[in-house]
């Protein structure tokens, strides 16, 4: 399996994971596998409600993952640990071009699987932790045609709800797949080289979307 064919491969899956029917339940204090069902059950409900969703418009796609999914997702812990050691010696500036970079290369490949999702379910399985934990790991299988798809998340505890910093399809960590790519960059250009391959590829994700 090369590269491209694994990110597509995780970022579909998280994809199609969020899109699950589910109760719609809220809490003073929501437990983070009840946040999984609740942002899936948001989510489809726009799919239904919105026809240009529905025919692939790709603005509209984007739009809706970055305001009912993004928001749950820990993109600064998720970006230093993909970037690895190199972050600590990056300046404020190059953090922040990172984290953009980085979040617009995550919503335009997960948009562009986002469309493409029809009637897959998502079975979210019990929870094991106690009360007091700050890190958990909520496990999940996408149901759908063909055999179920193993999704699980990393998520922590933060004073504004549970975030997610990182998932895992089939025993494969997105984190560290990126971590290897990355590595490489920087490797071979430095974190100015990562932010520009980063940029370039941002670029032809966005034209491939318009055309």
């Amino acid at each position: 399996m090369n590269r491209r064919t694994l990110g597509h491969l995780l970022t579909a899956s998280l994809s199609l994971a969020l899109l699950a029917s589910a109760p719609f339940v809220r809490a003073a204090e929501e437990a983070p596998d009840a946040l999984i069902k609740r942002v899936s059950a948001e989510v489809l409900d726009n799919i239904k409600s919105d026809k240009g969703v529905q025919s692939g418009d790709m603005a509209k796609v984007i739009a809706l993952v970055d305001s009912k999914v993004m928001p749950h997702v820990n993109f600064t812990r998720m970006t230093a640990s993909t970037v690895g050691r190199s972050w600590r010696q990056a300046t404020p500036e190059q953090k922040k071009r990172l984290q953009e970079e980085f979040k617009t290369l995550l919503i335009r490949t997960y948009s562009g699987a986002l469309s493409q999702v029809k009637d897959q379910t998502l079975n979210v399985k019990p929870l094991r932790a106690a009360p007091t934990d700050t890190e958990v790991l909520v496990r999940t299988e996408v149901l759908g045609h063909g055999e179920p798809v193993q999704l699980d998340y990393r998520m922590e505890k933060t004073p504004t709800g549970w975030k997610i910093y990182d998932f895992d399809v089939l025993g494969i960590w997105m984190v560290e797949t990126y971590r290897t790519q990355f590595a490489q960059e920087i490797n071979a250009k430095g974190i100015d080289g990562l932010i520009a391959s980063l940029a370039q590829r941002n670029k032809a994700n966005a034209g491939d979307q318009k055309s």
